[in-house]
Order: C-alpha cells, then sequence, then structure tokens
C-alpha cells in the first residue's frame, strides 16, 4: 500500500549543557530523544520522522540548527501543531520556526555553510554560573600569537589530526573559510567575565571533534607549549602523522548559523 509523506523542516536553538549530544541513545537523555518525545505527545502517533543537519556532541549548544520532520498519512495542520510542539519542548530547547518542504530537499546532503564559535577566557577563575557557555584557563594567554595561527586553518586541508579516532572511510580533507579568535561580544551575560573571547571557524563540513581539537592545539600555542611550526606540520599531508589529544571541553561551543546554498 502506497504511504503518503509529508516533509517539514524546522529551526531550533537549544543549550547542551545537561544533554549527551543530539543523536539518541539508550541510557542517556539526548535531544533527538527529547525532539521526538515531544513531536509524539503532539501527534499522539509514533508515525514520523527525524533527521538533524549535523549531530551536535554532548553539552554543545546551537544558536541555529535545523531538523527534518517526516510525517506518513496525513499533513500537518501548522497553525495548530506547531504552537503545541514549542510550548512542550523543555525550556533549553526553541523552535524558531517552521516550514513545509518536498522530497525534493534533503537536509544531510544539502550544500550547507556551519559557522561554530568557541567561547573561552583565561587568567581569573570566571563565575560557576558561565560554566555552560564558555571555557576557563586559569594560565595566562598569549593571544596574539593564536590570532596569528587561526590563518594557518583557512583553506583547503587535510585534516588528518583534527579527527579524532577516524574510521578508513573518513574524508579527512575539507575547507575552512574563516577562522579567527576576537573579543566575545556576541555572547553576554551579567555573570561573565569582564573579558572573554571567542574562536570562529565557519565551513562546510567539519571532522569529529575538529573544532575542540582546533580549540586545544591554540590553546597549547597560547601557553607555550608548541609553536605556530608545529601547527604548520599537523597540517602537512606530507609530514609525519600527528596525533592530537588535547580535546576542550564541549560545553564551550556553540553551533552559531548554518547558511543552506
Amino acid at each position: 500500500m502506497f504511504r503518503k509523506r509529508f516533509y517539514y523542516l524546522i529551526e531550533l536553538q537549544y543549550l547542551g549543557f545537561r544533554y549527551h549530544g543530539w543523536q539518541k541513545q539508550p541510557t542517556v537523555n539526548t535531544l533527538q530523544r527529547m525532539v521526538e518525545r515531544t513531536v509524539a505527545y503532539v501527534l499522539e502517533h509514533k508515525d514520523f520522522k527525524v533527521l538533524a543537519s549535523g549531530r551536535t556532541d554532548a553539552k554543545v549548544s546551537a544558536n541555529q540548527a535545523y531538523i527534518e520532520l517526516f510525517v506518513d498519512h496525513n499533513p500537518l495542520d501548522l497553525e495548530e501543531f506547531y504552537p503545541l510542539f514549542n510550548q512542550n519542548l523543555p525550556q533549553d530547547i526553541k523552535s524558531l520556526r517552521i516550514e513545509e518542504t518536498d522530497e525534493h530537499f534533503n537536509i544531510i546532503q544539502s550544500p550547507k555553510i556551519k559557522e561554530y564559535i568557541y567561547l573561552f577566557s583565561f587568567g581569573e577563575k570566571f563565575h560557576p554560573f558561565s560554566a555552560p557557555f564558555m571555557y576557563n584557563i586559569l594560565e595566562d594567554l598569549d593571544i596574539e600569537i593564536m590570532q596569528e595561527a587561526t590563518k594557518l586553518f583557512e583553506g583547503k586541508h587535510n585534516f588528518r589530526s583534527y579527527c579524532h579516532r577516524p574510521s578508513a572511510h573518513t574524508i579527512l580533507e575539507g575547507e575552512i573559510v574563516l577562522c579567527e579568535i576576537t573579543k566575545n561580544d556576541v555572547y553576554t551575560a551579567s555573570f561573565f567575565p569582564k573579558e572573554s573571547y571567542l574562536l570562529r571557524v565557519k565551513g562546510e563540513g567539519f571532522k569529529r571533534n575538529q573544532i575542540r581539537l582546533m580549540m586545544g592545539v591554540l590553546l597549547d600555542l597560547g601557553k607555550g607549549k608548541v609553536n605556530l611550526d608545529f601547527i604548520k606540520k599537523t597540517l602537512n599531508p606530507e609530514a609525519e602523522e600527528i596525533v592530537l589529544e588535547h580535546i576542550v571541553p564541549g560545553s564551550g561551543l556553540i553551533l552559531n548559523t548554518i547558511e543552506f546554498i
């Protein structure tokens, strides 16, 4: 029997601090689990499927993320469904909009530019309320040399050193269109440190833990543990393979924007 399917694109925001990432897992709370529970509650059935534009790791937040909702049999009444969906989501997940699409749109394969930012501060220990949003380094950092190093990541590179435990099928080549460290004027709060910074990275796709590994090596550079030549070697496919181990916490990482192209 032919089954009619209807397609919807939903824009989300979420604070990832209490979740074990996007992907549903049997024993821990995840964003996918909460979104699917909410959809099932509102629809009062489970004849649907949810796909995300990308899977964020544990404690990673999103200012702009997208999911595609596939509903079987009957179309949604968006004026009825959407307010109930938003009202019943947990307080740390919010939907910004919904629109109907069709079978020609593929949220996984559609080209997109993602912008991630990683918030951090250094020196004095920050207020504990800042912990869900940024990473605090107690040592002093040489911000200027870190800013210089960010430009080494721009362009097309082999990112084998910046992919945690790649498989034999992992595509290690990629392109970063923008990489910079600036003072943080994007996210503010009364309990944030007087001065904080952000790493901003834009590209079409990223490897597992890539940005957290990039931030880790930049912090090692700022502390004087490595130099610029070391970072150049990590991006040189002809050099001896360098396995990086400094993966910074997920709680400082935010999927800031997604642009479909």
